[in-house]
């Protein structure tokens, strides 16, 4: 059994955790199943977003812990394995974060430590109504440190910190609001709408969203005055373009673009 599902559709690879009864953990074949796509996606000149989701009834439960049990049994008491298997997340991570295209999480049931760390990864989530994400390793003696990376990148400071060390979940809606996913829509909604939202950046100039996405994290890292200065100079290169010149084009005579 495939343990990531790809197809593509008009732009867009739908990308699908397909191991439902481990509640698609991120097991070392299934880091080694998502490091091959980020790796195939990041040269791919065709495909515009990805979507990310999961079979079953959770999104992704976060690391498989008996694996992780078992990784604990070598001479050094695990450490090699362990600082090789979270070097490989996170490769995994930052990987999705830069990669060309816009990535968007579709999350459902849970979505747990690393689990919520890879929603917190993508660029864009969409949640059904009823999903809960927690950073709860703490539960069990593991602070989640490295899922805190991504995670308080993405919502505000006290309230990681408190999900860190409580080891409380919050539901979708709390989720949206903190700003880790960006819709909450029913649960037989959710294919469809992140398809919708999909569907939407698709139809953009890919180059455009691509050079857009590297500022966009680029600035995020330098302070004020850097982060104009780096900018101004994605869209110098951006107005140049033949594909730019005939958008703003289109636009003043009313029409749609003739995109190369």
């Amino acid at each position: 059994m495939e343990l990531l599902l790809r197809h593509d559709r008009e732009g867009i690879a739908f990308l699908h955790m397909n191991a439902p009864e481990r509640l698609n953990a991120l097991s070392d074949e299934m880091l080694a199943a998502l490091q091959a796509q980020i790796d195939a996606l990041s040269e791919d000149r065709e495909t515009r977003v990805v979507v990310l989701s999961g079979a079953g009834k959770a999104f992704c439960a976060g690391h498989d812990l008996k694996q992780m049990q078992a990784g604990r049994q070598a001479e050094d008491k695990g450490r090699a394995y362990f600082a090789d298997l979270f070097s490989r997340c996170a490769r995994a991570m930052t990987g999705l974060t830069r990669l060309p295209q816009p990535i968007i999480a579709q999350v459902h049931g849970i979505a747990t430590a690393a689990g919520c760390q890879l929603v917190a990864s993508c660029d864009m989530a969409v949640a059904a109504q009823g999903t809960r994400f927690g950073v709860n390793g703490v539960n069990i003696g593991l602070f989640c440190s490295t899922p805190m990376v991504a995670l308080s990148r993405n919502i505000p400071r006290k309230r990681a910190f408190e999900m860190l060390t409580t080891g409380t979940f919050i539901d979708a809606d709390e989720a949206q609001a903190l700003g880790l996913v960006n819709r909450v829509v029913p649960a037989e909604r959710l294919e469809t709408e992140t398809q919708s939202l999909a569907e939407t950046v698709a139809q953009k100039l890919s180059a455009a969203v691509k050079i857009g996405k590297r500022a966009f994290y680029d600035q995020l890292e330098l302070d004020l005055e850097a982060a104009y200065d780096h900018t101004a100079q994605v869209m110098v290169e951006n107005m140049l373009w033949r594909d730019t010149e005939e958008g703003i084009s289109a636009f003043l005579e009313k029409r749609k673009p003739d995109w190369s």
